[in-house]
């Protein structure tokens, strides 16, 4: 079953609202999708999923999932008191050329502009098959979030542009970290260096924090 795009914002929370109370394993048995026995090795497989059901067309392209409407899709693991149970990916980290980038122009601004949130009830303790997928909503960074974003945007690129990527940790921002984003640490990828060489380390990635998205939660069900 080929899945078209939606052609209407109306047209993509229809089907968002189409899905809200089915389990993953359902709605994969619908669409002939196999269902994993466990996420260990198959962690992106729920968004997969999902992706496809709604019509979702960017792929692994630098730009909002459903490209002509100008929105992210964020599957959300959250637990039974429907806290974020864990960070939010957003977009990999430039490590080289980053002079002169801004905010305004960032990967991570023009993805996380219109968000798709869809929560799933993610505890571990129940099995892909049986994960209730939420009521998913539309949301859009607030002035103070937006600000909020940025400046852990610029804080962090700051130390990456200055050949000081070793000093990122997950620590860093208030609502969203840098960390490593590989498979495995054979994987590496070039970097600017503390004397502005070059040098060898892991990929990043931009992530949003717990906190951050509980934020994102509490706003919309007045939890």
């Amino acid at each position: 079953m080929r899945v078209i795009k939606p052609h209407s914002i109306n047209e993509l929370m229809r089907r968002v609202n189409n899905i809200a109370g089915m389990t993953l394993g359902q709605l994969a048995q619908q669409y002939q999708f196999k269902t994993p026995e466990d996420l260990l090795r198959e962690k992106g497989w729920a968004g997969q999923l999902i992706e496809y059901v709604l019509g979702a067309t960017a792929g692994s392209k630098p730009v909002p999932d459903f490209e002509d409407l100008g929105i992210e899709l964020k599957t959300l693991p959250i637990s039974f008191k429907g806290k974020p149970l864990e960070t939010t990916f957003v977009s990999v980290t430039p490590l080289l050329n980053v002079t002169g980038m801004t905010w305004q122009q960032s990967n991570v601004r023009k993805k996380l502009a219109h968000v798709l949130w869809l929560p799933i009830l993610g505890e571990r303790e129940i099995t892909p098959f049986d994960r209730t997928i939420g009521s998913g909503f539309l949301w859009q960074p607030s002035a103070i979030q937006d600000a909020q974003l940025q400046r852990d945007w610029e804080e962090q690129m700051e130390l990456i542009a200055l050949g000081r990527i070793d000093e990122i940790s997950g620590h860093l921002g208030d609502a969203m970290q840098i960390r490593p984003k590989a498979a495995n640490s054979r994987i590496v990828t070039d970097a600017i260096g503390p004397n502005g060489q070059i040098i060898k380390t892991l990929p990043r990635g931009f992530y949003l924090k717990t906190s951050f998205t509980g934020e994102i939660l509490k706003q919309q069900f007045q939890l």
